[in-house]
């Protein structure tokens, strides 16, 4: 039996301690229901923004929403109205709770006086008075519901969702909280555990995956998609569940008949432990919590579970950890991304209407497809013979095909796609292109014979672009005779994931092309940051100056599982001898390599036993490589983290090992030492850009709050450079 509502007595005073929250007004509107089966009380969420800002759900927008619902419960008693539904406005459903009114109630006063509690309790209030409405209720699913928003559709009866709408998540536990108003409670009950454990855990991990309508649908998360009007299809839909009509609720039952056994749960929890053990952070506050929650949501009441979802909030929102995190998602992914520093505008950027890649590697093929997917305009490759381009051509085919098998778009999508891009032999097909991308092998004297034959057969309008991850673009651009149209537009691998692209301006760079290049990015759904020339930029630079301290270290004789786990504390994505292999240990020193030519073998020392590694043709320190295989045949009977007997007779070590403290220590004052001398050089304009980089395109962990306010909060900017990078 579902609790009665709390009063909302006790919550009056909150809306006073968040004065600057936007309110998301609750309008009500009547609408008779197909058949003449009644009347529907539509709630439309809506804060007066528009597009610009999604509706958010603080103390005022909750205590108005929760108050709706009681004037429309009495309605549903006197007989006035027979269902109810909830929606939103635009393209959002709802976007939860406001991260920074939340930071704001902490910063408040005394954490003890239970503010957070208090905030998760008002949210209960209000979403149960939803639950237990007289009648039947419905979300409209109009659009993105993340959070607190998607929490508040749950606590509906029944959702339909409009075909074209997508961003559904819960995505708390990546910003250091827990979804706090039911969500982990309610998700494994109604589309079961194990796939809960997917939408709680792995999605956020995962860069904040969200589902689609369809993949919503496909859980059980919701009830029926609308192809056409979504309030049409909404009232059609809840005259059906009112009339039975069709067995409406017998085919409602069978589409959420999922496995809610003990067996299922104990397989949940076994997954739920693997993937808490495999992603580095377990040890990090939130992820403690929602993982005490999902155990506890097997056996709990709904109202058990809110209480403990309660205290896990008010203990949450005082932690470090989410001071860290309101600064580097709000302040950096979120603001600093949106008014890029030395942007010129989108007024001066040109008209893209056709992409070259020169190329057909696995990188221009990544390339390929990300520009004719995202701008729907014809891209050509080329590279030297008939049979590079031919496989060029197939791996394109090839990954556009894995998304069409996984649902990700329709066939007819898929051939249309596959038809933008064509390759060839002969670079003349770039005559008409507006832009231009290298993405051929990281050598200087190889890129600039590309762009010295390019600039004979281009447009003199079109712009020039180069992929490299090291290299000098001031050196490419000496060859060309108009040098103001070349750019650098580094892009991170995997492409179609990594949301970072490293703009790189020289002296001769017009600010069209630099404009040019903030608005492909913009189209692209990445990030651009504006870089200045330099070796490595900032990611590569930053990344390999940690993994060279950790090398360095190894090498002079740190054990190499304390050398390969001594930042284990920090969650970063992977370990340095991972990310070594992943990225590839030829390319690791040969980036390496031209640091240590632009700063100095001081800083940037090649390591004698990588280019060992590399004579020999070994991929990893580890027996096991970044994909799980084996790294050699004598390895493959290995359980992972051990030096395979071949491999270690290959390495020299010295005899000056370091604890796990010291080389973590050593860290950090490098990266201080690095960031400072890179912001004194102004290859970015402040450390909010640092950090930008390095969350975007290293995956930096948002707890740890920026990789300079990490440095700072460490000691290290004032051991090593005298001063904060942040006042």
């Amino acid at each position: 039996m579902t609790q009665r509502p709390a009063p909302l007595d006790a919550f009056g005073h909150l809306p006073g301690i968040t004065p600057d929250e936007v309110v998301t007004h609750i309008e009500v509107t009547d609408h008779a229901l197909p058949g003449g089966v009644g009347t529907l009380a539509l709630l439309t969420l809506d804060n007066g923004q528009g597009p610009k800002r999604p509706a958010t759900l603080g103390p005022a927008s909750l205590l108005g929403l929760a108050r709706a619902l009681d004037a429309q419960a009495a309605r549903a008693v006197a007989g006035e109205i027979q269902a109810l539904a909830v929606t939103g406005t635009g393209g959002t459903f709802a976007a939860g709770a406001d991260l920074s009114l939340i930071a704001g109630i902490e910063d408040s006063g005394d954490p003890q006086a239970g503010i957070g509690r208090d905030l998760a309790r008002l949210g209960h209030a209000a979403y149960d008075r939803l639950d237990a409405f007289p009648a039947r209720t419905f979300a409209f699913v109009n659009g993105t519901a993340l959070g607190g928003g998607l929490e508040l559709a749950l606590a509906a009866e029944h959702r339909v969702v409009a075909a074209g709408a997508k961003g559904f998540g819960l995505p708390e536990v990546r910003l250091g909280l827990v979804p706090g108003w039911s969500g982990v409670w309610r998700m494994p009950h109604l589309i079961g555990p194990e796939a809960a454990v997917g939408v709680l855990v792995k999605n956020p991990l995962d860069n904040n995956r969200t589902l689609d309508a369809k993949a919503a649908y496909e859980l059980g998360l919701m009830d029926a998609v609308a192809e056409g009007d979504l309030l049409e299809a909404g009232l059609a839909f809840a005259a059906r569940i009112l009339t039975g009509e069709g067995q409406t609720e017998e085919a409602q039952s069978e589409h959420h008949g999922r496995d809610v056994s003990d067996a299922a749960w104990e397989r949940a929890l076994a997954a739920l432990e693997q993937l808490q053990a495999a992603r580095p952070g377990r040890h990090l506050p939130a992820r403690r919590h929602v993982e005490e929650l999902f155990v506890g949501a097997r056996t709990r009441t709904r109202e058990e579970s809110a209480e403990h979802e309660a205290e896990a909030l008010q203990e949450l929102i005082g932690s470090p950890e989410f001071r860290r995190t309101v600064y580097a998602f709000l302040d950096v992914v979120q603001r600093r991304a949106k008014r890029p520093a030395g942007d010129p505008g989108a007024d001066q950027a040109r008209e893209v209407r056709k992409v070259g890649v020169v190329g057909a590697g696995l990188m221009a093929g990544q390339l390929a497809l990300v520009f004719a997917q995202q701008l729907g305009v014809p891209v050509v490759m080329t590279d030297m013979d008939a049979e590079r381009v031919e496989r060029g051509i197939a791996g394109v085919q090839g990954q556009i095909e894995k998304q069409v098998a996984k649902g990700r778009m329709s066939a007819e999508q898929g051939e249309a796609l596959a038809g933008l891009i064509t390759a060839d032999t002969d670079k003349s097909v770039y005559a008409d292109a507006d832009v231009v991308i290298e993405a051929v092998f990281e050598e200087l004297e190889v890129k600039r014979a590309v762009f010295r034959e390019l600039e004979g057969i281009v447009r003199p309008d079109a712009i020039l672009a180069t992929n490299t991850s090291s290299l000098s673009v001031a050196a490419m651009a000496e060859v060309l005779q108009n040098p103001e149209r070349l750019v650098g537009f580094h892009f991170f691998n995997p492409v179609a994931q990594m949301p970072l692209i490293e703009i790189v301006r020289v002296a001769e760079t017009s600010d069209e092309a630099v404009a040019t290049a903030f608005e492909l990015a913009r189209r692209l759904r990445k990030t651009g940051v504006l870089v200045n020339d330099a070796a490595a930029f900032v990611v590569n630079r930053v990344l390999l100056r940690m993994m060279g301290e950790v090398q360095n270290s190894f090498d002079e004789g740190t054990d190499a599982h304390t050398a390969d786990h001594a930042l284990d504390e920090l969650a970063l994505p992977m370990t340095p001898f991972t990310l070594l292999a992943m990225v590839g240990i030829p390319v690791a020193q040969h980036v390496s390599e031209s640091l240590q030519a632009a700063f100095g073998a001081e800083r940037f020392p090649v390591s004698a036993n990588l280019q060992r590694l590399i004579d020999a043709g070994k991929t990893a320190i580890w027996a096991k490589d970044v994909r799980g295989g084996a790294e050699s045949e004598e390895a493959a009977g290995a359980t992972g983290e051990e030096i395979p007997a071949a491999t270690a007779a290959l390495l020299e070590q010295g005899d000056a090992p370091q604890t796990a403290e010291e080389l973590l220590h050593r860290v950090e004052d490098a990266l201080a030492e690095e960031i400072g001398l890179l912001l004194e050089e102004k290859v970015v304009a402040a450390p909010e850009d640092v950090d930008l980089c390095m969350i975007l395109g290293a995956g930096w962990p948002l707890h740890l709050g920026g990789i300079t306010r990490y440095l700072d909060d460490s000691g290290a900017s004032e051991r090593v450079n005298g001063t904060r990078f942040h006042g």
